[in-house]
C-alpha cells in the first residue's frame, strides 16, 4: 500500500474534477500502459472512462486543465476493472456502463466463463431488473477471446471472481508498484443476508501494472458521543441507528429517540445511491427536524437573540467562522463559465482555495 503509483479513486476523481485539495496529486500516467482499478462500482467506471476516453472529447467538458494536460500525455492503453464477485453482482448502473461502452475504438474483454450464470445468479437477476440489464450489456459488449485489438485501440477488461492479495513492487523502479497478486474466488450464499459473498479459493495469479486505483467502497466510522451500529455484513455497513433521520439511542427495535440529534447521508443509510439519493435522504431528515421544531420537541439552546437564518449567521460570527454566501458562489460560477467560454468548455474550474475565495469576495 505504501508503493508509489497507488491512489484512492476518490483522490483521482477530485484531481480531474479540479478539487483544490487534490490539484497537485500528479498521478503517474506515463510509466506503464496498464492501469488496474480495484472495484466495480460507478466510481470505478468513471475513472476508467476518464483514462480511456479520447482527450479530444474530454477537452470540451469541464475537466480541470491540469488533468487534461496530463491525460493528453498518458501512456495508459489497458484498464482492468477487478471485482470479487461475478457479472451478475456488478455494482454499477446501466447508464454509467453504457457511457463507458460507447467510447470510440474501445475493445472490451470479458472471460466468457465469467458471464455464465448459476441457478442462484438466475434467481438474483430475475428479481433485479437493473442488474439483469447490466448483465445483458456486458454480454453484448464482450469481445471474443480470439479477436485481436487494432493498432492504437484501447482496452477495457472486466475481471470477475478475483480479489487483491498484495501489491507487487516494480523490478525496474524501486518503491513503485509493478503488479497485483490476486486470489481467485467463488460465490457462497451468506445465510445472514441471503446474498452471495466471495470466498477465496487459495489459487493465485499475478497481473503487471504501473497504476492502481482503489475503488473498494466505504464504511462510516463512529462519531464521538453518538450510538453506532458496528455489525458487519452487506445489509449493515456501519450506520448511526435512526428512524427517518432521528437518531436512536441504540440499534434495536425498542430504542428511544435521542432528542435533538439527527443524521443524513451515508452515515444514515450506508454507502448506497447517487447524488439524487442523497437529496431525498436529506429532505427526509430536514422534514423530521421541521416537524420536531413545530411540535416544540426541539428548541434553540444557543442563547442567541435571533432565530432562523439570522441566528445561524450570528452563531457563525460568534465562532469566527468565515462563510461564502450564495452571492459569492454565483461569482465563482460566473467566472468559471467566462473562462470556459474562451476554451470552448462549459467552464474552466478554479482549482485553488485562494483563487476561489478571491473571486467570491470581489
Amino acid at each position: 500500500m505504501d508503493l508509489s503509483g497507488i491512489y484512492a479513486a476518490r483522490e483521482f476523481v477530485w484531481w480531474y474534477n479540479g478539487h483544490p485539495d487534490c490539484r497537485n496529486l500528479a498521478p503517474d500516467l506515463k510509466s506503464s500502459d496498464t492501469a488496474v482499478i480495484i472495484g466495480q462500482g460507478n466510481v470505478a467506471l468513471d475513472v476508467a472512462r476518464i483514462l480511456l476516453r479520447p482527450t479530444s472529447e474530454l477537452a470540451t467538458t469541464d475537466i480541470s486543465c491540469h488533468a487534461l494536460a496530463a491525460l493528453s500525455e498518458s501512456s495508459i492503453r489497458k484498464v482492468y476493472l477487478v471485482g470479487r464477485r461475478g457479472a451478475a453482482q456488478a455494482a454499477f448502473t446501466a447508464k454509467e456502463l453504457r457511457e463507458v461502452l460507447r467510447i470510440k475504438d474501445l475493445s472490451v474483454g470479458i472471460r466468457q466463463a465469467d458471464l455464465s450464470k448459476t441457478p442462484v445468479d438466475e434467481e438474483e437477476l430475475k428479481n433485479n431488473r437493473i442488474k439483469r440489464r447490466i448483465h445483458e450489456l456486458l454480454s453484448k459488449a464482450a469481445t471474443p477471446a480470439t479477436s485481436e485489438c487494432n493498432p492504437g485501440q484501447k482496452e477495457l477488461h472486466f475481471v470477475f471472481f478475483r480479489k487483491p492479495d498484495r501489491f507487487l513492487e516494480s523490478d525496474c523502479r524501486s518503491g513503485h508498484v509493478g503488479g497485483l497478486r490476486m486470489e481467485r474466488t467463488i460465490l457462497k450464499e451468506d445465510v445472514g443476508s441471503g446474498k452471495q459473498i466471495a470466498v477465496g479459493t487459495g489459487l493465485f495469479e499475478e497481473m503487471e501494472c504501473g497504476l492502481v486505483l482503489k475503488s473498494v467502497g466505504y464504511k462510516s466510522i463512529p462519531v464521538a458521543g453518538l450510538p453506532f451500529d458496528h455489525r458487519k455484513g452487506p445489509a449493515i455497513p456501519g450506520i448511526v441507528p435512526n428512524v427517518q433521520g432521528r437518531v436512536l439511542s441504540e440499534a434495536s427495535e425498542d430504542a428511544l429517540v435521542e432528542k435533538g440529534l439527527y443524521v443524513c447521508g451515508w452515515l444514515k443509510r450506508g454507502p448506497t445511491g447517487i447524488i439524487a439519493t442523497n437529496l431525498y435522504c436529506a429532505e427526509e431528515t430536514v422534514a423530521s427536524i421541521s416537524e420536531d421544531v413545530e411540535r416544540g420537541v426541539v428548541t434553540s439552546r444557543s442563547g442567541l437573540s435571533k432565530s432562523g437564518r439570522e441566528g445561524l449567521l450570528q452563531l457563525l460570527d460568534s465562532r469566527n467562522v468565515k462563510i461564502v454566501p450564495f452571492g459569492g458562489w454565483e461569482k465563482i460560477e460566473s467566472e468559471e463559465k467566462r473562462r470556459g467560454s474562451l476554451k470552448n468548455k462549459p467552464r474552466e474550474k478554479l482549482t485553488s482555495w485562494e483563487d476561489l475565495l478571491e473571486v467570491a469576495t470581489k
